[in-house]
C-alpha cells in the first residue's frame, strides 16, 4: 500500500502526498472553509512544497462546503491578528495594494502550472474567493449539491483572484458578465452544461469520481500530458497557423524522446 506524507499542515491547509497524486484540503470546516491572507500564504506555499514525482494535485475542502468565499471579518476595523484589514489596505499606495493583492493571488496561480495536472473536488457553497480558487484548477467535479456564486460584484468589489480569465474561457464572455453581476448561483446541471463541471456526481461519489479521473489520468506518459497541457493552454492566444507550428513541435520533442534521441 502507498504511504500518505503529510507535507504540510497550516492555516486551515493540508498537504499530503500518496505516491503521484497530492491532495491539498481545506480544513476549516466550522467556517465554511472560509479564507483568509493567511490560508492564501499557506495555498502557495502548498504549491512550492509539491514533491517533484508528483503529477496531479486534487483541491477538496472539509466539511459541507468547499468554501464559501473571504472571511467577512477581513471587513471589520480590527481585521484578522497580525494582519493590516482591508480597510488599511485600502488607504495605501497604488503601488502597495497592488503588491498585496499580487501577493494574495499567488495562492490561485499556481494550480495552472504544465507539469501538474489539477483537479477541484467541489461540493456544496463555492462562492467569490471559494468559486475563484475551483476556476483555478484544470478539472472540477462536483456534488449534486455544489453551488457557484461569483459575489464580489454584489459587494462593490470585483473578481480579483485570478478566475476572471478561467470563466470566461470556459462560459464565454456574456455569460461571464452575468454572472458575476448578478451574484446569482450556478447549480450543478448549469455548471455541467456550461463547461464549468467536467463531471457531476452525487455527494457521497465524489472523492471516489475524483480517484478514478486520477487513475485515468495517470495512465498517460507525463511527458506527453506535460506537453498537452502545454499545447492546450496556448492555444487560445495563438493563431491557427502558429498552433499548428507548435504542434509539429511538441510532436517532434515526443518522437525523439521516445526513440531515445532527445537532447
Amino acid at each position: 500500500m502507498a504511504s500518505l506524507d503529510s507535507v504540510l499542515d497550516k492555516d486551515g491547509v493540508r498537504l499530503t502526498v500518496e505516491d503521484a497524486v497530492a491532495t491539498v484540503t481545506l480544513t476549516n470546516p466550522d467556517k465554511r472553509n472560509a479564507q483568509s491572507p493567511a490560508l492564501w500564504r499557506a495555498l502557495a506555499q502548498a504549491g512550492r512544497s509539491l514533491p517533484g514525482n508528483v503529477r496531479f494535485v486534487v483541491l477538496r475542502g472539509e466539511g459541507k462546503s468547499f468554501s464559501a468565499g473571504l472571511d467577512r471579518q477581513a471587513f471589520t476595523p480590527e481585521g484578522f491578528d497580525g494582519e493590516p484589514s482591508f480597510l488599511d489596505l485600502a488607504r495605501g499606495s497604488d503601488k502597495e495594494l497592488d503588491a498585496v493583492i499580487a501577493e494574495y493571488q499567488e495562492a490561485f496561480t499556481w494550480w495552472r502550472r504544465s507539469d501538474v495536472v489539477t483537479i477541484a473536488a467541489v461540493q456544496g457553497h463555492a462562492i467569490g474567493a471559494g468559486f475563484q480558487l475551483a476556476l483555478a484548477c484544470d478539472l472540477r467535479v462536483v456534488a449534486q449539491d455544489v453551488q457557484f456564486a461569483m459575489r464580489e460584484t454584489s459587494l462593490g468589489l470585483v473578481p480579483d483572484l485570478t478566475g476572471t480569465h478561467p470563466l470566461v474561457s470556459l462560459v464565454g464572455y456574456a455569460r461571464a458578465l452575468e454572472i458575476c453581476a448578478t451574484g446569482r448561483f450556478v447549480h450543478a446541471d448549469e455548471a455541467e452544461r456550461t463547461g464549468l463541471a467536467n463531471l457531476v456526481v452525487p455527494a457521497d461519489e465524489l472523492d471516489g469520481a475524483v480517484r478514478d479521473l486520477a487513475s485515468a489520468l495517470l495512465a498517460a506518459p507525463r511527458d506527453a500530458v506535460i506537453e498537452t497541457k502545454a499545447l492546450l493552454q496556448a492555444a487560445g492566444t495563438r493563431s491557427y497557423e502558429d498552433q499548428r507550428t507548435a504542434e509539429r513541435a511538441a510532436q517532434a520533442r515526443r518522437l525523439r524522446d521516445l526513440a531515445g534521441l532527445a537532447d
